[in-house]
């Protein structure tokens, strides 16, 4: 690799870093939230409110590359991906603390290499070898008892698996569509089917959503509207594996928020689960020679 292509995936990676800080602060105001207004409405209002923030930005761009039936029909596949990763995210914050989820959600960074071989990406033994360590780290922080996992944190890991599919699909996109369209189409579809779903299944008043009012806006403005805008600029220059592997450090600004903003504690076990997930996570960021692109 050339000194220019270093410091464009060094920059790059620079971006996915500012995204998962912002991500990992945004636990905390996700948690927060919840109590006053229900994952779906702030859902709902959160990406909607991201998607306004750009699309100034989105009008003002000079360059349109055209898409085809196919780039069409994977922004809506990323704007339903995303609405589901979100929503069980969130559903699952009502039962669990911020720093938990933050690592929890942090499981992708060994996910998205294993669905990377669908794509034709290989394997790296980095990637293997962090495979069994985050899952040892995983046991120590989310199993309880006989071998039983809180609720919570079941919704939690389960939106990892979608959040590791759509870290694929965004890798896939951005050599498709421009950057803005990417992020403004997919909040948008996401905010949109949230507010659907709430209407259906919440209640709630004008109050409560002022009461939650500072929430919504860190979760809106810069955890949609500019750290997934990151996300998407930054995997232009960055594979999957390691981009998961630097979003994915997310849970440690997770941590690190509930701890100083919300007093949440860990136990020493979860401590020691963390630290393993930790390392799982380094040591998956072994860089390969090359990368591998599948279209």
């Amino acid at each position: 690799m050339t000194k220019r292509g270093q410091g464009k995936d060094l920059a790059a990676s620079g971006l996915l870093l500012l995204a998962a800080a912002i991500w990992g602060f945004a636990f905390v105001a996700q948690r927060a939230g919840m109590d006053h207004v229900g994952p779906f409405l702030f859902n709902g209002i959160r990406f909607l409110l991201g998607s306004l923030v750009l699309v100034p930005f989105l009008l003002r761009r000079r360059a349109k590359r055209p898409m085809d039936r196919r780039t069409v029909l994977g922004l809506l596949a990323a704007g339903l991906v995303l609405t589901l990763a979100a929503n069980l995210q969130q559903v699952g914050l009502v039962s669990t603390t911020a720093g938990k989820a933050g690592f929890l959600t942090g499981l992708y960074v060994v996910l998205v290499p294993l669905l990377g071989l669908l794509r034709g990406q290989r394997l790296r033994l980095a990637m293997a070898l962090a495979v069994p360590l985050s899952a040892a780290g995983l046991y120590l922080l989310s199993v309880t008892g006989a071998l039983r996992i809180a609720p919570g944190d079941g919704w939690i890991l389960l939106g990892a698996l979608v959040w590791a599919v759509h870290v694929q699909l965004i890798d896939w996109l951005v050599g498709r569509s421009d950057a803005l369209v990417i992020a403004v189409s997919q909040f948008a579809i996401c905010g949109a089917l949230s507010l659907l779903v709430s209407f259906a299944t919440e209640t709630t008043s004008l109050g409560d959503i002022a009461a939650a009012g500072w929430s919504i806006a860190y979760a809106g403005v810069l955890s949609v509207g500019i750290a997934y805008t990151l996300q998407v600029v930054g995997q232009r220059h960055v594979e999957p594996s390691r981009a998961g592997v630097v979003l994915s450090l997310e849970g440690v600004f997770a941590a690190l928020g509930g701890w100083v903003v919300l007093g949440e504690r860990l136990s020493t076990r979860s401590l020691v689960g963390c630290g393993l997930m930790l390392a799982a996570m380094v040591l998956a960021q072994a860089r390969s020679r090359t990368r591998s692109r599948v279209p």
